[in-house]
Formats: C-alpha cells, structure tokens, sequence
C-alpha cells in the first residue's frame, strides 16, 4: 500500500481539483482503486501523469518565432 495515496494527497501534490482528478481516473488517466469508504490513487501513475503534462505544456509553451518582413 505505500504506493497507494488519498485523494488529498493527490490533490495536495498534483495541484489539481477534485472533480478533474475524478475525471483522470474514470478516463484512465491514472489509476485509483477504492478500499472500503477511501478512494486510493496510484501514486506511479499521478506522477508519470504529471511529468507527462509538464512535457507536454513545455512544448506547448514554446513561442512560434514570426518572421516580420521589413517594407
């Protein structure tokens, strides 16, 4: 179970809302497992989720150089 956090724990580290880390799990995005009343969250794929997304926003981010041709 140490790879296994709550669902405040990944709040807290992702950042992110409740509800869009509901939707990342019922998209299978990550992976969340529920014991008992809890709702776990796998913490090896919220942190390959994340570090995905933080590629993907870095190129994302890169500004498209624009060519301005004097008159």
């Amino acid at each position: 179970m140490a790879n296994w956090i709550t669902t405040q724990e990944a709040i807290e580290l992702s950042g992110y809302h409740p509800d869009s880390l509901r939707r990342l799990v019922r998209a299978g995005e990550i992976k969340a497992k529920k014991w008992g009343r809890e709702w776990m969250i796998d913490k090896r794929s919220l942190t390959t989720f994340l570090k995905n997304q933080a590629e993907l926003g870095a190129k994302r981010g890169r500004k498209k150089s624009i060519d301005i041709k004097p008159e």
